[in-house]
């Protein structure tokens, strides 16, 4: 008899395969003595659509909300179907003993396998493959080490309480507000508080009032002392008549009272989860957290240099100190072969600063695999990201950074004036970093202190004072979120709820917030492509339709305690201590409260977008939307669909001001424009290129053109946005 192993992707499926010494490929499965390893394609199970539950939900209609299905259908998604068949018949092989379900080990993860077995109607024993790595040693060890099925059960009852509520709650909201309104609107117990914390923030920024604050430096043997208020002990004030009068009073040189030296460590940045690399590396290269979780999937997945990427925990289990020297040999290669080579040559001690079970649940921190490195097999990105990664593993194994901080304080008068500098006695993990390092969280407006080296001085000394000078500045608005400090608010957004009720927040902060690891950066696209929101260069700026969404929804929706209190549920749930049906009945309540205040409401809404172009298709007026990569026309009319790209951001530089050109227009009338007013047609474009031997060739505009028109075929709006365009839609 053989065990079949459900693989959620193929490119895990073949690790496996391998490792389990399956040899006969087909195209929907690999085989072996023991084994038949095959895999999903992500879903290939869902939940049916609204028309497969009765004729009456196939038009959008008022009056056929909610839909509170009793007896849920799950469907073969249709692209994949094909593989679902495969994968069931081998369920019902006859030399099949059991099955491994070896998809992601998370909540998601089982639900991919265990639709699938339910839909299929397994009745065969089931076990679990939970590992945190593909290489093949994990693998190894994870079939050593497989669990029973029925430990994940509750598991998978949380995953299916968590589909079937969004699904609920979302179908029944969207098709409340486009029934109502007439128009596109979509929202969710994510996508919506998500969307309400970037109209908060402009909402900061629109009402914030600058205030001038003053202070004083002082230069006196070359050491840059800056005044401190005695009032206050802050180095400003917001007093300009004070701060003016002391300086005329001041006079006479710089009087030593106190020398201060202390030795200090300071330690290395914790190890990356998902969200803190999404983060950085929007900061450091602009990425989106789409393009860093796929870019993360492919150092997991192909190169297997890196562990599972969708974690939300930046510490490791104790029982992986032992691999940490096998880790550092792996990745001891060009840049970090010096590094690594020296950390590898002594024992890794356990430190509770990343080792810490308790802080561990499906997976680990995100660090190097065992997997010996080709670093010239990597793209430019890889190589981007599979940096950050190592380099923190490295700084988190090295040693702290050791200093001497010296703070000086001293008088003029009788007002005190302090300076601080540090002499780096041991770099420590600072070395890892050769460009020195940054803390992303620091940005501490307050502190006027430069960094400097001190001279030694000592109580008592009288230092003449070169200059006095009056400092001002200005208070600063918050910054629009960019994609990086968005997924951070997300994962933490008790600052925008407004019931500070403890466990909920404790909740929020157990469950990594709005969304997941796994999920946050689907959710960022979903409101880009929607239109919902928009970019200006690194900004999100929440567009006039998504203003327009946040007062026509309930209040409810827009809060990030509805997620949090549903969250609460799904873990008991997952727990045992919750059932299912007690919470969907919950759910099913809230759902009929939620779409009878969306019928009695009496908002209305306005497309301020409505261009003069008729559609080619229907000839209904387009709407003008800000797409994430450009300008684009949509038709007005959701059943029509129609949509075209009329200006595309790219990285062609200007010549005249090098700044990047927008590209627009068709076919041979396709033009860069930029901001200062340069204008050069696409043909003149490539040839001066051509000129300077920089590349745009035939090939590169032939393959921007195709995914510029890959683009204009997206799905608008969400993962509704098939159903619009099939659907009758009654008011």
């Amino acid at each position: 008899m053989k065990h079949l192993v459900i693989a959620e992707k193929p490119s895990v499926a073949r690790d496996i395969a391998r490792v389990l010494h399956c040899t006969k490929k087909t195209n929907s499965y690999i085989e072996g003595t023991d084994y038949i390893v095959t895999w999903a394609l992500g879903h290939l199970v869902t939940l049916a659509d609204p028309e497969q539950y009765g004729e009456q939900y196939k038009t959008w209609n008022m009056d056929t909300l909610p839909m509170l299905p009793k007896d849920w259908k799950l469907v073969v998604i249709k692209q994949t179907g094909k593989q679902y068949t495969a994968v069931k018949e081998l369920i019902y092989r006859k030399d099949v003993s059991d099955i491994i379900i070896a998809t992601d080990a998370g909540r998601e993860g089982e639900l991919v396998a265990r639709w699938i077995l339910d839909k299929a109607g397994n009745k065969k024993p089931l076990k679990r493959l939970w590992i945190s790595s593909v290489t093949d040693k994990a693998i190894r060890e994870g079939f050593a080490h497989l669990k029973p099925g029925k430990e994940y059960y509750n598991l998978y009852k949380a995953a299916v309480a968590r589909a079937q509520s969004d699904w609920v709650v979302g179908i029944n909201a969207t098709r409340a507000l486009t029934c109502k309104y007439n128009a596109q609107l979509s929202c969710g117990r994510v996508q919506t508080p998500t969307l309400a914390m970037i109209a908060a923030r402009e909402e900061e920024i629109r009402s914030f009032k600058p205030k001038t604050f003053y202070g004083m430096k002082a230069l006196a043997k070359g050491i840059s002392f800056v005044w401190i208020d005695a009032q206050s002990g802050s180095q400003r004030t917001f007093d300009r008549d004070r701060i003016q009068n002391l300086y005329k009073q001041l006079s006479g040189p710089l009087l030593i009272v106190e020398v201060n030296k202390k030795q200090k460590k300071s330690f290395s940045p914790a190890l990356y989860d998902l969200t803190t690399l999404q983060r950085e590396a929007n900061q450091h290269f602009g990425f989106s957290a789409k393009e860093t979780l796929n870019i993360m999937q492919r150092l997991y997945e192909n190169h297997k240099v890196l562990t599972y990427p969708r974690t939300d925990s930046r510490y490791l289990t104790s029982d992986m100190v032992g691999t940490l020297n096998e880790r550092l040999k792996a990745c001891a290669v060009g840049p970090y072969g010096r590094l690594a080579g020296r950390l590898s040559m002594k024992p890794v001690k356990a430190d509770k600063s990343f080792v810490d079970n308790a802080k561990v649940s499906d997976h680990h921190a995100i660090i190097p695999t065992e997997q010996f490195v080709q670093l010239d097999h990597m793209t430019n990105e890889e190589r981007k990201i599979y940096d950050m990664v190592v380099r923190r593993f490295l700084a988190v194994l090295s040693p702290a950074c050791e200093y001497e901080e010296t703070v000086i304080k001293g008088t003029i008068g009788s007002e005190t004036f302090t300076a601080k500098g540090n002499i780096i006695k041991q770099h420590g993990w600072r070395e890892v970093y050769e460009s020195g390092y940054e803390d992303p969280d620091d940005d501490d407006a307050e502190d006027s202190f430069v960094k400097q080296t001190l001279p030694e001085v000592k109580k008592g000394d009288t230092l003449d004072v070169t200059s006095l000078t009056v400092t001002e500045g200005k208070t600063k608005p918050p910054a629009y979120f960019t994609e990086g400090t968005l997924i951070s608010a997300m994962e933490n957004p008790v600052k925008y709820m407004e019931r500070k009720d403890k466990t909920l927040i404790r909740t929020l902060g157990e469950t990594g917030g709005l969304g997941t690891v796994a999920t946050r950066a689907d959710i960022i696209e979903k409101l880009f492509n929607s239109f919902l929101m928009e970019k200006k260069g690194n900004e999100i700026h929440i567009t006039s339709k998504g203003k327009q969404l946040l007062d026509l929804v309930p209040a409810d929706l827009k809060s990030p305690e509805l997620t949090a209190d549903w969250e609460l549920k799904l873990q008991a749930i997952a727990k045992g201590k919750v059932s299912g049906q007690d919470f969907m009945n919950e759910i099913e309540g809230y759902t009929k409260r939620l779409i009878q205040e969306i019928k009695t409401a009496e908002g209305r809404f306005r497309h301020d977008n409505l261009t003069r172009t008729k559609c080619p298709e229907c000839g209904k007026y387009m709407l003008e939307v800000n797409g994430k990569h450009g300008k684009m026309l949509v038709c007005q009319d959701r059943e029509c669909g129609h949509r075209e790209t009329i200006s595309r951001h790219t990285n062609a530089r200007c010549p005249v001001c090098h700044k990047k050109m927008e590209l627009t227009g068709k076919g041979d009338g396709q033009r860069f424009i930029c901001s200062c007013g340069h204008k050069e047609k696409l043909s003149a474009f490539q040839e001066r290129r051509s000129k300077e031997g920089k590349g745009a060739n035939k090939k590169d505009v032939n393959n921007y053109l195709k995914k510029q028109a890959k683009e204009a075929q997206e799905p608008i709006n969400n993962a509704f946005a098939d159903a619009f365009s099939k659907f009758d839609i009654k008011f």
